[in-house]
């Protein structure tokens, strides 16, 4: 498919899934690399009751808690 109808199907609201290789996508900065931390038990049983109350895991809260920061201290 040329870029010219690429373009036009796409503004056109047609769909153009079948036409891009989805083998290879991927979202910029969003990558992910395992790091380690070593915390005091009583940070991960703080960290636990947390998850607990909000229904989420251990990670998705360390996880949540360090992007909040992040973008706070970015601005």
């Amino acid at each position: 498919m040329k870029a010219k109808k690429f373009d036009t199907d796409f503004n056109s609201g047609k769909d153009i899934t079948g036409s891009l290789d989805l083998s290879k996508i991927r979202r910029p900065n969003q990558e992910q690399r395992r790091v380690n931390v070593d915390f005091p038990t009583w940070m991960i049983d703080s960290l636990d009751k947390e998850a607990a109350r909000l229904g989420v895991t251990r990670q998705s809260i360390i996880k949540v808690w360090l992007a909040e920061r992040l973008e706070h201290t970015a601005q």
